[in-house]
């Protein structure tokens, strides 16, 4: 009898623990199961960024050092770049379209809005079209993004525009931008970390 409970209460806790891991394979790890570094990550996350990791940052819980050193750099790629918000916000959105990143998109998708991406130049994104209307900026950035994420690397031309634009730092802020969200990417695809339940978004799946 009591074998057959414990094996019913251990069935009960997979089922309500993140769907059985069908949603993701890094759940969110409960705080009172935190190893020593963990805390320590944790504790530095709230202090930079005012609030608990959450999203991506706690999935890469299960390794704090480099949770961490993934925040830092975001902190700076996200609010301190020599590129301009919006124009981060797209290139960002581009880089989760590539990645077919359902959470990235749904996260970063209503920022960019905001900030004053055109809904028709996001449609046209969401759907694999390139975008009409851009501005000369939204182009330089929509090219750049583009081409370092389908061809792994940017023409002279583009490039050339690009530094005009906005300096060899901008060259080097943009490809970053690219970059971080790329890595952000790939961890949450290696976990299958779901979309947002409230307002997620699924992006259409590209033909292999």
């Amino acid at each position: 009898m009591k074998k057959t409970w414990l094996v019913t209460m251990f069935v009960f806790t997979l089922i309500g623990s993140q769907a059985l891991f069908a949603q993701t394979r890094l759940p969110a790890i409960p705080i009172e199961q935190y190893t020593p570094e963990q805390v320590k990550a944790a504790q530095e996350f709230e202090l930079a960024r005012k609030r608990p990791p959450w999203g991506p940052f706690a999935m890469l819980m299960y390794s704090p050092e480099l949770m961490n050193n993934a925040r830092a750099m975001g902190d700076y790629l996200r609010y301190k770049s020599s590129i301009p918000n919006m124009l981060s916000e797209f290139a960002i959105l581009i880089t989760a379209r590539e990645w077919s990143q359902d959470y990235e998109w749904s996260i970063h998708y209503p920022i960019a809005i905001k900030t004053g991406l055109k809904v028709d130049i996001a449609s046209a994104l969401k759907e694999g079209r390139r975008p009409e209307g851009m501005s000369e900026d939204e182009t330089l950035v929509y090219d750049f993004t583009l081409e370092l994420q389908r061809y792994k690397q940017v023409s002279d031309v583009t490039f050339a525009r690009v530094e005009k634009r906005f300096g060899k730092k901008g060259a080097v802020d943009l490809a970053g931008i690219a970059g971080y969200y790329t890595f952000l990417a790939m961890e949450m695809n290696v976990a299958r970390h779901p979309a947002p339940a409230d307002g997620g978004v699924r992006l259409p799946r590209f033909p292999d």
